[in-house]
């Protein structure tokens, strides 16, 4: 990255945009070289000045929004950074935008210091949240990960495998899934012992447990 951290201001309103454009035209070793009023210019004016950071809103009328725009970006050009700013404080929407590879979020009612600090903190290549956002993000990740266990593992089973899982889930036998399935009873036994192994369950009430929590046995009414 140059010495002067080279910044795209991405916003749909006007007057939003010139004001972030006036506070960092005060600080030195920042340029803003671009802006933009919507996801679609945001992506186009990134591949055309390969900017250090681009500062984006999240919600834009028109267009992509926002987080399809990172999403892009990233794609294309994932040594440029992404900073949110935005009014939602939603844990929601923090969750999303760090995941899809921003480097950072901040609201717009933030004062001028935390945006100007937000801004060197990922032209550095750090991760800047606002001050609430890090007790957001812990609490959420403590709420959820009951519920978010267990599903990289459930991408490892099979079609077959998770048709039996739902199938065990409510109650059939081994035998009764396998005349519905046209396969033998040893084969049924075959398929519950990998679904147990790549679940690390070992009971059949874990089984039920597990697809009630993701949600299974209501896809499969």
């Amino acid at each position: 990255m140059n010495e002067t951290i080279r910044i795209i201001v991405v916003d749909d309103h006007a007057i939003v945009r010139s004001g972030v454009k006036l506070l960092l035209k005060k600080e030195a070793a920042i340029e803003v070289i671009g802006e933009a009023g919507d996801g679609d210019e945001a992506i186009t004016k990134t591949m055309a000045l390969q900017p250090d950071v681009v500062i984006m809103d999240l919600t834009m009328p028109g267009g992509k929004d926002g987080l399809e725009a990172t999403l892009e970006i990233k794609k294309m050009r994932p040594e440029v950074k992404v900073l949110i700013l935005t009014m939602h404080d939603e844990p929601e929407y923090l969750f999303r935008v760090l995941k899809i590879g921003a480097s950072g979020y901040i609201l717009k009612n933030a004062l001028d210091t935390e945006l100007i600090s937000a801004v060197r903190a990922v032209a550095k290549d750090q991760v800047y949240l606002y001050p609430t956002a890090a007790k957001q993000l812990v609490t959420g990740l403590i709420q959820t990960s009951d519920e978010t266990d267990g599903f990289e593992s459930l991408e490892q089973l099979s079609a077959r495998e998770r048709e039996i899982l739902v199938l065990i889930a409510k109650g059939f036998s081994n035998k009764e899934i396998a005349d519905q399935l046209f396969i033998s009873v040893k084969t049924v036994e075959t398929h519950k012992r990998h679904i147990m192994e790549k679940l690390g369950l070992t009971k059949r009430h874990e089984i039920v447990n597990f697809a009630l929590k993701r949600g299974l046995l209501d896809s499969y009414e």
